[in-house]
């Protein structure tokens, strides 16, 4: 039967890395065929086959007498399970090992999102996001240099405060913010490999004016009742009235009192002779 190991290892990025694979017990053979498949949630890979590195690591790995893999330069494409199988020289293999690498980045500078003034009262939302970092990060709010918990229920030092983070997405809640809550606040991403910080941004809890949007609602209307009062008026003065034509009048002007147009008998001569009534 065949014994089979898994082994876990880690590094960070552009760092070299040997894999071991030495299996002594049950090989009848001086000569046993070695092969290293690289497997990732697409299926397994050959790495080394018929005696020389192949695939994606064919410039960037060596084999050793022993046989160890060994990578130079790791990438983040380099994270999967590998496994070194031996065969000896009847087709039976006598074990595996199974080799889960974890290739680390460190996080890069999370991108934050803090609003600038909040009423009091109402909710308020901060975002903290990296995409970088290799295994994912996990994130924590600072108000003022300090830490804030999961939960500001869990702390008595938040107990005027109503908010949750999640961790691992970087969201920091309040369901309603109060003065308290005013400060300077920045985010740290965290993973094995390292941490960022992203800058202080400013957060400003205000007081709602209630008094203060009243009176203003109140002015706008009394301008518009105005404003309504005065185009009344304009409209009964005339002023909105369609004006008279302009020039003077082309209206041929009716015929003077006692003055009598008459035709003579010939023909195209015309004349008019004034009679006066007494």
């Amino acid at each position: 039967m065949a014994r089979v190991c898994v082994f876990l290892v880690a590094l960070l990025l552009l760092c070299g890395v040997e894999l071991s694979c030495i299996i002594e017990d049950g090989i009848m053979t001086a000569n046993p065929r070695i092969e290293w498949k690289k497997i990732k949630s697409g299926g397994p890979s050959y790495v080394f086959f018929n005696n020389q590195v192949v695939g994606d690591l064919m410039n960037r790995a060596d084999i050793l007498n022993n046989p160890s893999l060994i990578i130079h330069n790791t990438s983040r494409t380099d994270t999967a399970t590998y496994r070194c199988e031996v065969t000896d020289d009847i087709g039976k293999t006598p074990g595996e090992i199974s080799i889960q690498l974890m290739v680390q980045v460190k996080p890069v500078t999370p991108r934050c999102n803090v609003p600038k003034a909040v009423p009091v009262g109402k909710t308020a939302v901060l975002h903290c996001r990296e995409n970088e970092g290799q295994p994912n990060s996990v994130y924590r709010w600072y108000r003022n240099s300090e830490p804030l918990p999961d939960n500001s229920k869990s702390n008595p030092k938040f107990v005027n405060s109503s908010f949750t983070l999640d961790p691992k997405t970087g969201t920091l809640v309040f369901s309603a913010v109060t003065k308290s809550d005013t400060g300077l606040y920045y985010c740290i991403a965290t993973n094995p490999a390292g941490s960022a910080k992203c800058g202080e941004q400013q957060l400003e809890v205000y007081d709602l004016n209630i008094a203060g949007i009243v009176c203003g609602a109140l002015v706008v209307l009394l301008v518009l009742v105005l404003i309504t009062l005065a185009i009344c008026c304009a409209y009964r003065k005339g002023y909105f009235s369609k004006g008279k034509p302009n020039g003077k009048s082309y209206k041929t002007s009716a015929k003077p009192e006692g003055v009598n147009y008459l035709r003579t008998d010939d023909e195209g001569d015309f004349r008019h002779k004034s009679s006066f009534v007494i």
